[in-house]
Protein backbone atom coordinates (compact mmCIF):
# COMPACT_ATOMS: atom_id res chain seq x y z
CA UNK A 1 0.00 0.00 0.00
CA UNK A 2 1.52 3.28 -1.10
CA UNK A 3 1.97 5.92 1.56
CA UNK A 4 -0.05 9.06 1.11
CA UNK A 5 0.04 12.55 2.56
CA UNK A 6 -3.59 13.30 1.75
CA UNK A 7 -4.81 12.54 5.27
CA UNK A 8 -2.19 14.91 6.69
CA UNK A 9 -3.18 17.61 4.21
CA UNK A 10 -6.82 17.20 5.17
CA UNK A 11 -5.95 17.29 8.86
CA UNK A 12 -4.06 20.56 8.36
CA UNK A 13 -6.84 21.97 6.14
CA UNK A 14 -4.60 22.22 3.11
CA UNK A 15 -6.29 22.68 -0.23
CA UNK A 16 -6.70 19.48 -2.26
CA UNK A 17 -8.44 18.79 -5.55
CA UNK A 18 -10.18 15.64 -6.63
CA UNK A 19 -12.84 14.48 -9.03
CA UNK A 20 -15.40 11.75 -9.66
CA UNK A 21 -14.85 8.69 -11.85
CA UNK A 22 -18.11 7.18 -13.08
CA UNK A 23 -17.03 5.61 -16.37
CA UNK A 24 -15.74 2.15 -15.55
CA UNK A 25 -12.82 1.96 -17.97
CA UNK A 26 -9.25 2.05 -16.56
CA UNK A 27 -8.16 4.43 -19.33
CA UNK A 28 -10.55 7.08 -18.01
CA UNK A 29 -9.10 6.78 -14.51
CA UNK A 30 -5.56 6.85 -15.89
CA UNK A 31 -6.17 9.98 -17.97
CA UNK A 32 -7.69 11.77 -14.98
CA UNK A 33 -5.00 10.57 -12.57
CA UNK A 34 -2.30 11.96 -14.87
CA UNK A 35 -4.08 15.33 -15.01
CA UNK A 36 -2.77 16.32 -11.59
CA UNK A 37 -5.58 15.61 -9.12
CA UNK A 38 -4.66 14.85 -5.50
CA UNK A 39 -7.41 12.26 -5.21
CA UNK A 40 -10.01 10.56 -7.38
CA UNK A 41 -13.26 9.04 -6.22
CA UNK A 42 -14.63 5.91 -7.82
CA UNK A 43 -18.36 6.52 -7.73
CA UNK A 44 -20.39 3.45 -6.87
CA UNK A 45 -23.54 5.36 -5.95
CA UNK A 46 -24.58 7.00 -9.22
CA UNK A 47 -22.90 4.81 -11.82
CA UNK A 48 -22.85 1.29 -13.22
CA UNK A 49 -19.40 0.54 -11.76
CA UNK A 50 -19.17 -2.95 -10.23
CA UNK A 51 -16.85 -4.11 -7.47
CA UNK A 52 -14.65 -5.82 -10.03
CA UNK A 53 -14.40 -2.65 -12.10
CA UNK A 54 -13.77 -0.63 -8.94
CA UNK A 55 -10.72 -2.78 -8.19
CA UNK A 56 -9.23 -2.06 -11.63
CA UNK A 57 -9.89 1.66 -11.26
CA UNK A 58 -8.37 1.74 -7.76
CA UNK A 59 -5.26 -0.06 -9.03
CA UNK A 60 -4.78 2.37 -11.91
CA UNK A 61 -5.33 5.46 -9.78
CA UNK A 62 -2.92 4.26 -7.11
CA UNK A 63 -0.25 3.23 -9.62
CA UNK A 64 -0.40 6.78 -11.02
CA UNK A 65 0.47 8.13 -7.58
CA UNK A 66 -2.98 9.54 -6.85
CA UNK A 67 -5.10 8.67 -3.82
CA UNK A 68 -8.02 6.35 -4.67
CA UNK A 69 -11.24 6.90 -2.74
CA UNK A 70 -14.59 5.19 -3.25
CA UNK A 71 -17.99 6.81 -2.87
CA UNK A 72 -20.04 3.83 -1.74
CA UNK A 73 -23.70 3.50 -2.66
CA UNK A 74 -24.85 3.41 0.95
CA UNK A 75 -23.60 3.43 4.53
CA UNK A 76 -23.25 -0.35 4.47
CA UNK A 77 -20.49 -1.97 6.58
CA UNK A 78 -20.17 -4.94 4.23
CA UNK A 79 -19.77 -2.77 1.14
CA UNK A 80 -17.35 -0.42 2.89
CA UNK A 81 -15.27 -3.36 4.12
CA UNK A 82 -15.08 -4.79 0.61
CA UNK A 83 -13.95 -1.58 -1.12
CA UNK A 84 -11.35 -1.03 1.59
CA UNK A 85 -10.12 -4.60 1.02
CA UNK A 86 -9.89 -3.77 -2.69
CA UNK A 87 -7.36 -1.08 -1.79
CA UNK A 88 -9.34 2.12 -1.43
CA UNK A 89 -7.54 4.57 0.83
CA UNK A 90 -10.85 5.77 2.20
CA UNK A 91 -14.53 6.13 1.55
CA UNK A 92 -16.97 8.93 0.90
CA UNK A 93 -20.22 7.92 2.57
CA UNK A 94 -23.52 9.34 1.31
CA UNK A 95 -26.49 10.52 3.34
CA UNK A 96 -24.81 10.80 6.71
CA UNK A 97 -27.61 12.57 8.55
CA UNK A 98 -26.99 11.74 12.22
CA UNK A 99 -24.18 11.13 14.66
CA UNK A 100 -25.09 7.44 14.60
CA UNK A 101 -24.65 7.41 10.81
CA UNK A 102 -21.18 8.93 11.19
CA UNK A 103 -20.16 6.44 13.87
CA UNK A 104 -21.37 3.58 11.66
CA UNK A 105 -19.17 4.77 8.80
CA UNK A 106 -16.07 5.08 10.98
CA UNK A 107 -16.64 1.64 12.51
CA UNK A 108 -16.88 0.11 9.04
CA UNK A 109 -13.50 1.52 7.95
CA UNK A 110 -11.47 0.95 11.11
CA UNK A 111 -10.27 -2.36 12.51
CA UNK A 112 -10.85 -3.12 16.22
CA UNK A 113 -10.39 -1.58 18.69
CA UNK A 114 -11.10 1.70 16.83
CA UNK A 115 -13.92 0.17 14.81
CA UNK A 116 -15.66 -3.05 13.92
CA UNK A 117 -14.36 -3.75 10.40
CA UNK A 118 -14.14 -7.44 9.61
CA UNK A 119 -10.62 -8.75 9.22
CA UNK A 120 -9.84 -10.55 6.00
CA UNK A 121 -7.14 -10.88 3.39
CA UNK A 122 -7.33 -9.57 -0.16
CA UNK A 123 -5.59 -6.99 -2.35
CA UNK A 124 -5.15 -4.29 0.31
CA UNK A 125 -3.43 -6.80 2.58
CA UNK A 126 -1.00 -7.90 -0.14
CA UNK A 127 -3.12 -10.97 -0.85
CA UNK A 128 -2.19 -12.30 2.57
CA UNK A 129 1.48 -11.31 2.65
CA UNK A 130 1.31 -7.87 4.26
CA UNK A 131 -1.49 -7.85 6.78
CA UNK A 132 0.54 -6.38 9.66
CA UNK A 133 1.90 -3.64 7.42
CA UNK A 134 -1.55 -2.84 6.10
CA UNK A 135 -3.15 -2.86 9.55
CA UNK A 136 -0.67 -0.22 10.73
CA UNK A 137 -1.17 1.80 7.55
CA UNK A 138 -4.97 1.63 7.80
CA UNK A 139 -4.91 2.65 11.45
CA UNK A 140 -2.94 5.78 10.63
CA UNK A 141 -4.00 6.66 7.09
CA UNK A 142 -7.45 5.33 6.16
CA UNK A 143 -9.96 8.11 5.63
CA UNK A 144 -13.65 8.64 6.30
CA UNK A 145 -15.35 11.50 4.47
CA UNK A 146 -19.04 12.01 5.13
CA UNK A 147 -21.44 13.57 2.68
CA UNK A 148 -23.64 16.35 3.98
CA UNK A 149 -26.50 16.27 1.52
CA UNK A 150 -29.74 16.49 3.47
CA UNK A 151 -31.29 19.17 5.62
CA UNK A 152 -31.34 16.66 8.50
CA UNK A 153 -27.54 16.51 8.25
CA UNK A 154 -27.38 20.31 8.46
CA UNK A 155 -29.54 20.22 11.58
CA UNK A 156 -27.24 17.59 13.13
CA UNK A 157 -23.99 18.92 11.68
CA UNK A 158 -22.10 19.62 14.90
CA UNK A 159 -22.85 16.20 16.36
CA UNK A 160 -21.84 14.52 13.06
CA UNK A 161 -18.55 16.37 12.65
CA UNK A 162 -17.43 15.80 16.23
CA UNK A 163 -17.39 12.02 15.81
CA UNK A 164 -13.83 10.77 16.24
CA UNK A 165 -12.49 9.35 13.00
CA UNK A 166 -14.24 11.70 10.59
CA UNK A 167 -11.56 13.36 8.45
CA UNK A 168 -13.66 15.68 6.30
CA UNK A 169 -17.11 16.33 4.97
CA UNK A 170 -18.19 17.10 1.44
CA UNK A 171 -21.45 18.77 0.48
CA UNK A 172 -23.61 17.06 -2.12
CA UNK A 173 -25.45 20.09 -3.55
CA UNK A 174 -28.01 18.26 -5.66
CA UNK A 175 -29.31 16.01 -2.90
CA UNK A 176 -29.19 18.84 -0.38
CA UNK A 177 -31.34 21.00 -2.62
CA UNK A 178 -33.62 18.02 -3.22
CA UNK A 179 -34.15 17.53 0.51
CA UNK A 180 -35.39 21.12 0.60
CA UNK A 181 -37.88 20.47 -2.18
CA UNK A 182 -35.95 22.57 -4.71
CA UNK A 183 -33.72 20.08 -6.58
CA UNK A 184 -31.01 21.81 -8.57
CA UNK A 185 -32.17 25.32 -7.57
CA UNK A 186 -28.92 26.54 -6.05
CA UNK A 187 -30.02 30.17 -5.97
CA UNK A 188 -33.15 29.36 -3.94
CA UNK A 189 -33.19 31.15 -0.54
CA UNK A 190 -33.64 27.90 1.41
CA UNK A 191 -30.57 26.33 -0.24
CA UNK A 192 -28.48 29.45 0.30
CA UNK A 193 -29.51 29.51 3.96
CA UNK A 194 -28.58 25.83 4.40
CA UNK A 195 -25.15 26.50 2.89
CA UNK A 196 -24.67 29.44 5.24
CA UNK A 197 -25.53 27.25 8.22
CA UNK A 198 -23.03 24.59 7.12
CA UNK A 199 -20.30 27.20 6.75
CA UNK A 200 -21.10 28.84 10.09
CA UNK A 201 -21.13 25.60 12.08
CA UNK A 202 -18.17 23.90 10.39
CA UNK A 203 -15.89 26.94 10.63
CA UNK A 204 -15.67 26.42 14.38
CA UNK A 205 -14.80 22.72 14.13
CA UNK A 206 -11.61 20.81 13.28
CA UNK A 207 -13.02 18.75 10.43
CA UNK A 208 -12.07 19.97 6.96
CA UNK A 209 -14.89 21.36 4.83
CA UNK A 210 -15.40 20.09 1.32
CA UNK A 211 -17.78 20.64 -1.54
CA UNK A 212 -18.45 18.95 -4.86
CA UNK A 213 -18.61 21.58 -7.60
CA UNK A 214 -20.33 19.62 -10.35
CA UNK A 215 -20.11 21.96 -13.40
CA UNK A 216 -16.49 22.15 -14.67
CA UNK A 217 -16.38 25.89 -14.00
CA UNK A 218 -13.17 27.26 -12.37
CA UNK A 219 -15.03 30.38 -11.22
CA UNK A 220 -17.35 28.28 -9.05
CA UNK A 221 -14.34 26.48 -7.60
CA UNK A 222 -12.70 29.79 -6.74
CA UNK A 223 -15.86 30.92 -4.96
CA UNK A 224 -15.86 27.83 -2.76
CA UNK A 225 -12.17 28.17 -1.95
CA UNK A 226 -12.72 31.80 -0.94
CA UNK A 227 -15.58 30.59 1.28
CA UNK A 228 -13.20 28.30 3.17
CA UNK A 229 -13.68 24.92 1.50
CA UNK A 230 -10.47 22.92 1.21
CA UNK A 231 -11.53 19.42 0.07
CA UNK A 232 -12.64 20.27 -3.44
CA UNK A 233 -14.38 17.80 -5.72
CA UNK A 234 -14.06 19.29 -9.18
CA UNK A 235 -16.71 18.02 -11.57
CA UNK A 236 -16.97 14.47 -12.94
CA UNK A 237 -15.49 12.53 -15.85
CA UNK A 238 -18.50 12.64 -18.19
CA UNK A 239 -19.01 16.37 -17.67
CA UNK A 240 -15.39 17.12 -18.60
CA UNK A 241 -15.84 15.01 -21.72
CA UNK A 242 -19.20 16.50 -22.64
CA UNK A 243 -18.16 20.12 -22.06
CA UNK A 244 -15.03 19.76 -24.18
CA UNK A 245 -16.97 18.08 -27.00
CA UNK A 246 -19.77 20.63 -27.01
CA UNK A 247 -17.52 23.65 -26.55
CA UNK A 248 -14.94 22.60 -29.12
CA UNK A 249 -17.50 21.58 -31.72
CA UNK A 250 -19.44 24.80 -31.21
CA UNK A 251 -16.30 26.83 -31.87
CA UNK A 252 -15.47 24.78 -34.97
CA UNK A 253 -18.99 25.21 -36.38
CA UNK A 254 -18.88 28.94 -35.65
CA UNK A 255 -15.61 29.30 -37.55
CA UNK A 256 -16.93 27.28 -40.49
CA UNK A 257 -20.14 29.29 -40.66
CA UNK A 258 -18.21 32.56 -40.43
CA UNK A 259 -16.02 31.63 -43.38
CA UNK A 260 -19.07 30.52 -45.35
Amino acid sequence: MAATSLKEKIKNKKLTFGSWVTLGHPAVAEIMARAGFDWLTVDMEHSAITLSEAQSLIQVIELCGVVPLVRVGENNPNLIKRVMDLGAHGVIVPMVNTREDAEKAVNAVKYPPKGTRGVGLYRAQGYGTKFDEYRKWADANSMVIVQIEHIKAVENLKSILTVKGIDAFIIGPYDLSGSLGVPGEFSHPSFIEAMKQIQKISSNLEVTAGCHIVPPDPKLVKEKINAGYRFIGYSVDFMFLGEMCRGGLSEVKALVNKKG
